[in-house]
């Protein structure tokens, strides 16, 4: 499961790994600044759609996707061990991935939390 936090100061979106989830995603923190995040969506379905070819990862079906991931050109990451806690994050096309698929403790609270910080301008309060 990921700790998703926003810094409106330094303008960046962060999701922080702990434990087997950094171990599985060979990853342990993604920063995205806010300029780049075009949304966000609580989607438990997405687990049941093709995952592509895996990059780097681990990817053991009905267990735990986690890692990179490319499917008919998308660049994917996903760290999700409980479908129902996904969270799906859409980035620009200057990103490293077009998609986070991200296990989180509180889906719509994290939506609530990106799409409020995104559909405000910066600068504001």
């Amino acid at each position: 499961m990921a700790k998703i936090a926003v810094d409106r100061e330094h303008g960046l979106l962060t999701a922080e790994f702990s434990g087997l989830d950094k171990l599985w995603a060979i990853k342990s923190r993604l920063e995205v600044p806010l300029a780049h995040v075009r949304g966000a969506t609580h989607d438990p379905g997405i687990a049941r759609e093709p995952k592509g070819i895996r990059v780097g990862g681990t990817h053991i079906p009905g267990v735990v996707t986690a890692g990179r991931f490319r499917r008919d050109g998308e660049r994917l990451f996903w760290n999700v061990r409980n479908p129902s806690k996904a969270v799906v994050i859409e980035l620009a096309d200057d990103e490293a991935y077009d998609r986070l698929v991200i296990e989180v403790d509180d889906p719509r609270a994290t939506v609530a939390l990106i799409e409020g910080v995104i559909s405000r301008p910066s600068g504001g309060s």
